[in-house]
C-alpha cells in the first residue's frame, strides 16, 4: 500500500507541475492579483475534485467488482487519452502568456470560481478515470475507500503544488520573462509528463 500511494503522490506531483489550463490560470491570478487571490482560486479548483472522487469512487467501484475486462479496458482507455493529450500539446504553439490580467474580484468569488472550473471540466474526470483505477492496492477488496484515499492525497498534493505556484508567482514570471526558451521547455516536459504516466498505466 505504502509503495503504491508514493507511486501515486509522484504521479500526481508530476501532473500538477505540469503546464494545464489549472494551474496556469493559478499563476495568471498570482501575477495579476496577489497570491491570496491565487490561494482563494487553488481552494476552490481542490475542493472541486470532492464530486469527482465521490462519482468515480461509487460509479468505478461497481465496475471493477462485476467486470474485471471492463476494468483493464478503462485503464486502457485513460492510457489513451493521456497519449492523446500528448499530441494536442505537441500540435500547439509553445508561446507562453502571462500578462492576461484577470478582473478583480472577491476571495469569495474566487473560490466559487474554481470550483465551477472544476466541476465543468471533464478532464478533470477523464484524468482521474486514467489514473486512479491503476493505483488500487486491492482491487478486490473496499474500492470505495481506496479511491477516497486516493482522491484525499491528490487534492492534498496538487493544493501543496499550486499554492506553491501561487505563493512564487512573482518569481516564476521574472524567470520566463528572461528565458525565451522556456515555452519550448514547457510544451515538451508536459509531453514527456504524459508519455511517461501512460506508460506506467499500460503496465502491468
Amino acid at each position: 500500500m505504502l509503495e503504491t500511494l508514493l507511486s501515486f503522490v509522484a504521479a500526481t506531483c508530476l501532473l500538477a507541475l505540469s503546464p494545464g489550463p489549472d494551474n496556469m490560470y493559478v499563476l495568471t491570478q498570482s501575477l495579476a492579483n496577489g497570491s491570496r487571490s491565487a490561494l482563494a482560486t487553488t481552494a476552490g479548483l481542490i475542493s472541486g475534485c470532492i464530486v469527482h472522487t465521490t462519482l468515480l469512487a461509487f460509479g468505478i467501484s461497481a465496475i471493477i467488482t462485476t467486470n474485471p475486462s471492463l476494468f483493464f479496458g478503462i485503464k486502457v482507455l485513460g492510457a489513451l487519452y493521456l497519449l492523446f493529450l500528448a499530441y494536442v500539446v505537441y500540435k500547439s504553439d509553445a508561446t507562453l502568456d502571462f500578462l492576461e490580467n484577470a478582473p478583480k474580484k472577491s476571495y469569495s468569488q474566487l473560490y466559487k470560481q474554481g470550483v465551477l472550473m472544476n466541476l465543468l471540466n471533464p478532464k478533470v474526470m477523464l484524468f482521474f478515470l486514467a489514473l486512479f483505477p491503476h493505483f488500487l492496492w486491492e482491487p478486490q477488496v473496499n474500492t470505495v475507500r481506496q479511491f477516497f484515499i486516493l482522491g484525499v492525497t491528490f487534492m492534498v498534493v496538487s493544493f501543496i503544488v499550486f499554492a506553491t505556484i501561487a505563493l512564487l508567482g512573482g518569481s516564476v514570471s521574472s524567470f520566463l520573462n528572461k528565458n525565451k526558451h522556456t515555452g519550448v521547455f514547457l510544451k515538451w516536459l508536459q509531453i514527456l509528463v504524459f508519455l511517461a504516466i501512460a506508460a506506467f498505466i499500460l503496465v502491468p
